[in-house]
């Protein structure tokens, strides 16, 4: 649940309360109090037919609504109606206070529920820590100037603070976290100018978003996606390079025939052409899909798009790519699994390359 999303669950329990303020200065406080009730529970039948469901919340919301006005006309006290807004917003803050100081990230929970196709990694859930602090500040500064409102000041001074200054202070901050957002953005492309870039996507290839190379490789979580490329001659022995000593990841291991990444905006099968022929020297083969995987380090989180190429013509490798390369035979392999011959990766796409393409 992002600002948006917290701003719009709000708005339903607010809307009684204006009702108030209005009819409140037409015909009365008793009067106002009746019709922004009745408000209430016209506003929960209209979300029950039209949806067929009712936020926990909101009904929350409006229950309180019914409750302290009911006990404000017994009373004929008009100042339990108007602490409303801040028993709302209190519990709201306890919520967030939750979010925020505990393990258990309700907030966060609540956004995996609503937006189920969103995938969240640690940098992003901790952005999203960082706001709900800022917005517990607010909530609590607000719920405070409610309540000395209710009992201190004239009811023009209530209305204003209970709706018009929440607008007017989350107006501000949407606004102040825009100007923030496109101030990183902009430092970021200015930092980051010379690194590659690789979309961001979710489990499913989805693109997210964007980031820089060094980002990507910061443990962060960030997932993108790479090609791998195995190549089986006639005689099934399978292609292997060997990672330069100079790699940042599983230097001088025995590794699939290609492996990179793909390029922010870059096509699948491009990225594998292009890998192919900068390592290899090869473009002239048939690539067939057989799977995809998400793989997960303490330096990267990668989506993995498995291909395989059967090819029988002599390669020739790139020595400013790659330390070696030669064709392994099966036998040859399964010798040498497991005693960090090969990458950790080529030993999982090994397992699935005899049970679907070897036989």
């Amino acid at each position: 649940m992002n600002k948006k999303d917290i701003l719009k669950s709000l708005l339903p329990g607010f809307l009684p309360l204006v009702i108030f303020i209005v009819a409140d200065s037409v015909w009365g406080t008793k009067t106002g109090l009746i019709v922004a009730i009745l408000a209430g529970i016209v506003e929960i039948a209209f979300s029950w037919f039209k949806n067929k469901f009712i936020d926990k919340f909101v009904l929350l919301d409006i229950g309180l609504i019914v409750i302290l006005g009911i006990v404000s006309i017994v009373l004929d006290n008009p100042i339990f109606f108007k602490l409303k807004p801040a028993l709302i917003e209190l519990i709201f803050c306890v919520v967030l206070a939750i979010s925020i100081f505990s393990p258990v990230n309700v907030m966060l929970l609540m956004t995996k529920r609503y937006m189920k196709n969103i995938d969240i990694n640690e940098t992003m859930a901790e952005e999203m820590k960082r706001s709900l602090r800022v917005i517990f500040c607010i909530f609590s500064i607000h719920t405070g100037l409610i309540i000395y409102s209710a009992f201190f000041m004239s009811k023009e001074a209530w209305a204003f603070i209970s709706g018009g200054l929440f607008y007017i202070i989350f107006g501000v901050y949407f606004i102040v976290e825009l100007v923030r957002k496109k101030m990183r953005i902009k430092s970021w492309a200015k930092k980051y100018k010379d690194d590659e870039w690789f979309d961001i996507v979710d489990e499913e290839g989805n693109v997210k978003g964007k980031a820089p190379r060094t980002l990507c490789h910061s443990g962060g979580g960030l997932l993108h996606p790479v090609v791998h490329l195995h190549i089986i001659d006639f005689k099934n022995r399978i292609y292997l390079q060997k990672r330069d000593s100079k790699k940042e990841i599983q230097p001088e291991k025995w590794d699939t025939a290609v492996g990179g990444h793909v390029s922010s905006g870059e096509k699948i099968e491009e990225a594998l052409f292009r890998e192919s022929y900068e390592e290899l020297g090869i473009k002239d083969f048939k690539p067939s899909l057989i799977g995809r995987y998400v793989w997960k380090s303490d330096v990267e989180s990668e989506l993995v798009y498995m291909f395989v190429a059967r090819y029988d013509k002599n390669i020739v490798f790139n020595k400013e790519e790659i330390e070696d390369g030669k064709y392994w035979k099966i036998k040859n392999i399964k010798a040498n699994l497991e005693k960090g011959v090969f990458t950790p990766n080529f030993e999982l796409e090994f397992d699935v390359l005899i049970k679907q393409v070897i036989k």
